[in-house]
């Protein structure tokens, strides 16, 4: 049965594009208790593209962390910037698994991670996850040409006092971004 529904999984979306009822079938699929499955469906969502974006972001509350870790991966792949917020949320999930994906998933977007990112700092900077997820995307963004923009974030999250220091970097930062639009980020 596995091998007949991950072979269909894989061809859903070639034929025609993919209605909602498929893909909210393949979203379910990412909780299956097989790997291939999972993997299959996983890989026609990425195919799939934007249209499949909304259910994957809903897919990230889902209580099995195998179906939030899937969807932190296809959202990641699919590489819109919609998902940005979503995946700034899923830097605080419970699993390290999800929240490295969200973390991946966000430096893949580049600018379009900075806005959301940089508003959740400012306003969750108490959250440890959040700061630490924070730091990678923006340490790795920083090698990727975004260092001017992000330097005074980095720094205020190193900081001793990062949770005075890093709303204000944060909110500065943003404001900043904003005059210049090198972003194109949702605040």
């Amino acid at each position: 049965m596995s091998g007949m529904r991950s072979k269909s999984t894989k061809n859903l979306w070639q034929v025609r594009p993919a209605r909602a009822d498929q893909i909210a079938r393949l979203v379910t699929d990412l909780g299956s208790e097989d790997g291939r499955v999972r993997h299959q469906s996983r890989l026609a969502l990425v195919e799939i593209g934007a249209p499949a974006v909304r259910p994957l972001i809903a897919a990230l509350a889902d209580p099995q962390e195998n179906v939030r870790w899937e969807a932190a991966k296809a959202l990641g792949e699919i590489g819109d910037p919609s998902a940005a917020s979503a995946l700034v949320n899923a830097l605080e999930d419970k699993s390290f698994g999800v929240r490295w994906l969200a973390a991946e998933g966000l430096i893949a977007l580049k600018q379009y991670a900075l806005a959301p990112l940089l508003l959740a700092l400012t306003k969750r900077s108490s959250s440890v996850w959040l700061r630490r997820g924070a730091h990678h995307v923006l340490h790795d963004l920083s090698m990727r040409g975004f260092r001017n923009q992000v330097a005074p974030v980095l720094e205020a999250l190193e900081d001793v006092e990062p949770l005075t220091e890093v709303p204000l970097a944060a909110w500065t930062t943003l404001e900043r971004l904003a005059g210049t639009h090198r972003y194109r980020g949702r605040a």
